[in-house]
């Protein structure tokens, strides 16, 4: 296999700041529930300390409890014994709801993944107890690894993804349905034409836009329905530490029912780290395989062509390409988050290669050409 293709882009956006908080109120709120719960769970509070921040508004801290020794090692046993640690999510109202978060912690639980359990939670005030899955993040074991362990991790991903799709239910999580793939894809050109670039497209171009959008959205709603985590990527997962001996996945609060290639196409093209083609190949392959053991709904035209199955998903890649950009621009702009942004020339590089390689979506070109920098050539059609 190839090596991964990354940039340090990804190191600056996983940066964390001290403690801040928005205002005193949230802070002792926080502090005060923190201080109901300690003493249940053996916490101890002088030990708070930032583990990590996202996209959105949620914070998460590391504390040390129980018998522990407070190294956030997170090697309890996941069924009610003693932790080292803790992690604490701090997910302030309006901005986020903590109760999807809960119900799809006990979907996946349930279905035997290794996720976050929830220990205690207050979901007025946007506050979780939830059990600590480590230190050992995927983005950055991939990113130092070679080739072989490269592959290997990949592999286990490929495995739980399949897992997840074949055992957590699918009708008890929202639709992703035409309005949501819509309003997705609404936001690359609020977001990232218009105000990242200050590009104000005529007539015949926001025509062409629609036109696009309207095969990415009937291709995504024509796909094989399962449920769906959202943003399986290598940042959401964790390495696989004792004594679960499973990899451990997060930030599953999003999920829904929806396309089948949706996953599968946010893991082989990722925001933080970018492969080969034949690499993507040979992994998404080995998805496929082991989706049609499984037994998933692929429907007779993925079922028997993995050509037909490839297709989708780069489509869905696309849809998903869009989304980003401008989510990263938005991050950029109102959330004064702008080094999201320092890895829009990868989501370029994506969308400029589907576009190019199928003819419906060559007038996509044209759109991103202003904004990407790169002159495109002539390319090959399926």
């Amino acid at each position: 296999m190839s090596p991964p293709v990354h940039t340090p882009q990804a190191a600056a956006a996983s940066t964390l700041p001290a403690i801040v908080w928005p205002s005193p109120e949230r802070e002792a709120a926080f502090h005060r529930w923190l201080a109901g719960v300690a003493p249940r769970h053996g916490i101890d509070i002088h030990s708070l300390a930032l583990a990590s921040s996202d996209a959105s508004f949620r914070r998460y801290f590391r504390v040390a409890c129980g018998n522990g020794d407070g190294n956030g090692n997170g090697h309890g046993d996941h069924t009610g014994g003693a932790f080292n640690s803790l992690i604490v999510m701090d997910a302030p109202p309006p901005q986020e709801d903590v109760r999807p978060f809960v119900h799809v912690a006990g979907l996946v639980a349930q279905a035997g993944l290794n996720a976050p359990r929830v220990l205690a939670a207050d979901a007025e005030q946007g506050f979780l107890l939830v059990t600590d899955l480590g230190r050992e993040l995927y983005l950055p074991a991939l990113q130092a690894a070679d080739a072989p362990t490269a592959d290997q991790l990949m592999r286990e991903a490929l495995t739980a993804l399949v897992h997840f799709q074949s055992r957590v239910p699918a009708d008890s999580l929202p639709p992703f349905d035409e309005a949501l793939l819509a309003q997705e894809l609404a936001l690359f050109p609020t977001w990232c034409v218009q105000r990242e670039f200050g590009i104000t497209w005529t007539a015949a171009q926001q025509a062409t836009w629609d036109r696009i959008t309207r095969l990415l959205i009937d291709s995504a709603l024509a796909q094989p329905q399962v449920a769906v985590h959202a943003d399986w990527m290598p940042r959401n997962l964790m390495c696989a530490t004792p004594p679960s001996g499973q990899l451990g996945v997060l930030d599953f609060q999003d999920a829904v029912r929806g396309p089948i290639t949706y996953d599968i196409a946010s893991l082989l093209r990722d925001a933080f780290i970018s492969w080969e083609e034949g690499q993507e190949l040979d992994w998404a392959v080995r998805w496929w395989q082991q989706a049609r053991q499984a037994g998933l709904p692929l429907g007779e035209d993925f079922e028997n062509d993995f050509g037909d199955t490839w297709r989708a998903l780069e489509w869905m890649g696309l849809q998903r390409h869009l989304r980003v950009m401008g989510i990263f621009c938005r991050l950029k702009h109102r959330d004064g988050k702008a080094q999201y942004a320092a890895d829009l020339p990868r989501f370029f590089s994506y969308a400029q290669r589907v576009a190019l390689r199928y003819g419906p979506l060559k007038p996509l070109l044209r759109l991103l050409e202003p904004m990407s920098g790169a002159r495109v050539g002539s390319g090959f059609t399926f």
